[in-house]
């Protein structure tokens, strides 16, 4: 580790990363090599993809996690913290007026219409997703089949995502082949280990506890609830997307279908992490809960139970990033997670186009069937026309997502 960067540089950098952070963690990860190891050359090849198989393996947005790491390395754990939150704070202060607006506005037509176009897009942008993860992810006969069986799994049966990603992390553990060496580096000592869970452990539950006490029934759901997404969010966000919609919308009834595919769709549209969906949940839970007030304390709250947590992982399993390469049976579980969570992008993907090309799917089961009757052509239109210009053209994300209102709008007005 050193600190001997400048801060004004730092802060110019980690601003930068911030604010262009659109796209995803594909994206975003791509702009963080860029600027950390080919630009300023601050981390070397080798530590940087390290680095970024030890954020793959945590829970929590792998690119956020990966720029606090980057902080840490380059200025200690002020610089993890600083990092991070300028990697986070942006997109999240757009995400709280995009709630806002949504909820003041979102019921006019021609907005409605542009969020029909927003759909579409954000249909290719997970299809994107999966191709590049499947690329990189299935490798082997055993990949393929893991990724086959979490979407049957998901899709057909509705088996809970945590236990798919056990599953998929014990057999990969299991069958790995454990012949690498133990390195010759030390890893960080038992005291500096409970003193990162004391401190960033004890700033996680101390506003859960304060809320439970106060008898705040609502907001300690909100707590608790995105707690444990903290926690279960292997894969990034798409992955975990498909667990989380399940029980804002079928388990607790916070929001409808329709409001968790258009928060998807406008978290597309910012910078930072998409998980910064959860802010967005969190304040059209509470709006419809007590109004204004009530939303932006659900919003900051999912926000500090989402992120704290990932500082937490960053402070606690950073040190020991040296030693990650002598431990192959980490390393296989990881690799058979990320096989497994193809299939969960997959699902997710499906999901998203029937609920955006039909307007009633009823299900069998868990299996969800939609009524061919009620397709929209409009809808399906509009999605070719995104998925020709985001994968065939290769234009951008933002441009893409402002076409596709455009059009939707021009349609509705015709």
């Amino acid at each position: 580790m050193t600190h001997s960067v400048a801060l004004a540089t730092f802060l110019r950098a980690f601003g930068r990363i911030g604010l262009l952070s659109f796209g995803g963690p594909a994206a975003q990860i791509s702009l963080m090599h860029d600027e950390l190891v080919e630009r300023r050359a601050w981390m070397s090849e080798q530590d940087f993809l390290r680095a970024l198989s030890l954020c793959m393996l945590l829970p929590g947005p792998e690119a956020m996690q990966l720029a606090t790491y980057a902080g840490w390395r380059l200025r200690g754990t002020l610089g993890g913290l600083m990092a991070g939150l300028l990697f986070v704070v942006p997109g999240a202060l757009i995400v709280a007026g995009l709630a806002w607006g949504y909820v003041t506005f979102g019921q006019v037509p021609l907005v409605q219409a542009a969020f029909v176009g927003v759909k579409a897009a954000v249909i290719c942008v997970v299809l994107q997703a999966l191709l590049r993860m499947s690329r990189k992810a299935l490798n082997t006969r055993a990949d393929w089949a893991l990724a086959a069986l979490a979407f049957v799994a998901l899709f057909s049966f509705g088996l809970p995502f945590p236990i798919l990603i056990a599953i998929a992390g014990l057999w990969g553990y299991l069958t790995a082949n454990a012949t690498a060496s133990q390195p010759p580096t030390t890893g960080p000592t038992r005291g500096h280990s409970l003193r990162s869970i004391l401190v960033w452990g004890g700033l996680w539950l101390a506003p859960i506890l304060a809320l439970w006490l106060t008898d705040q029934a609502f907001l300690t759901e909100i707590a608790l609830f995105f707690s444990k997404l903290a926690v279960v969010t292997f894969g990034g966000a798409y992955a975990v997307l498909a667990y989380m919609t399940q029980s804002v919308v079928q388990d607790f009834g916070w929001i409808s279908t329709r409001e968790m595919i258009d928060a998807l769709g406008l978290a597309e549209t910012t910078p930072g992490p998409l998980i910064l969906v959860t802010e967005f949940v969190a304040f059209l839970a509470g709006y419809a809960q007590g109004g204004l007030g009530q939303a932006l304390a659900a919003a900051g709250l999912a926000l500090w139970v989402t992120f704290i947590p990932c500082f937490l992982w960053i402070f606690l399993a950073g040190p020991f990033i040296d030693q990650l390469g002598a431990k192959p049976k980490l390393a296989a579980a990881l690799s058979s997670i990320t096989a497994a969570v193809v299939g969960v992008i997959l699902n997710l993907s499906l999901w998203f186009a029937l609920h955006v090309m039909f307007a009633d799917i009823h299900r069998w089961g868990a299996l969800p069937l939609p009524r061919l009757d009620t397709i929209s052509y409009s809808a399906l239109s509009l999605t070719l026309i995104a998925a020709y210009l985001l994968l065939r053209l290769k234009i951008g994300l933002l441009t893409v997502l402002g076409i596709s209102a455009a059009v939707a709008i021009g349609l509705s007005l015709f």
